[in-house]
């Protein structure tokens, strides 16, 4: 085994997908595949690998008989090279580069299941090649604090009084509950004495 050899990973595959010729985008809006003409009349149909190696992702439209190459896009996570349309889910341009020329084409998806794994396939891959490029770099949500938490809880031992409004402080030694009510040592805030458990019988105790 050549150990020199590229390790390649597929991250995707799509056995069908067809490919368009599409008119140039109008100032700054979006793409919309109802503008591509006839969506039955494809240009090319063909399968679709997203391939992962050490240099990055790329999309590879093929010859699903003989693996011949149709088109390649290399995906960049910086600069994405696939951009969905306007008007659906299935269809999305692909930026094509070879050799210092760059076109775009249109592509679709059979099923809005396949189109949903594409785009999954292609988040998570830039997750990971971020992080790969940024090992340092922490993923935080900024509504989330980022700083170590802090416990609450209760040690054992301690103990804590809260003070409610329109109540009289109470002794000292006693504390106030959560429902409001004063508490100390054998006695409430009422007067009433708490009912002790009667002793337990003595082990002396004759029979």
């Amino acid at each position: 085994m050549d150990l020199s050899e590229e390790i390649e990973s597929i991250l995707y595959i799509a056995r069908e997908v067809s490919v368009y010729k599409i008119p140039p985008r109008v100032a700054n809006e979006g793409y919309r595949a109802n503008d591509w003409g006839d969506l039955a009349e494809p240009l090319w149909k063909g399968r679709l690998r997203i391939i992962e190696n050490s240099k990055g992702a790329s999309l590879n439209l093929e010859d699903a008989q003989t693996g011949e190459l149709f088109a390649r896009a290399e995906y960049d996570v910086e600069r994405p090279s696939v951009e969905a349309v306007l008007d659906s889910s299935r269809y999305f341009v692909i930026r094509v580069e070879d050799t210092g020329k760059r076109a775009y084409i249109g592509m679709g998806f059979a099923e809005r299941s396949d189109s949903f794994d594409f785009n999954v396939a292609l988040q998570d891959y830039t997750k990971r090649r971020r992080a790969h490029l940024n090992p340092d770099a922490e993923e935080s949500s900024p509504h989330v604090p980022t700083g170590p938490k802090k416990d609450y809880s209760l040690k054992e031992g301690q103990t804590f009084s809260i003070s409610l409004p329109g109540h009289a402080k109470a002794a000292t030694g006693a504390g106030t509950n959560l429902l409001g009510s004063s508490t100390a040592s054998g006695s409430s805030s009422g007067g009433a004495a708490i009912p002790l458990l009667p002793p337990p019988p003595s082990a002396n105790r004759k029979h």
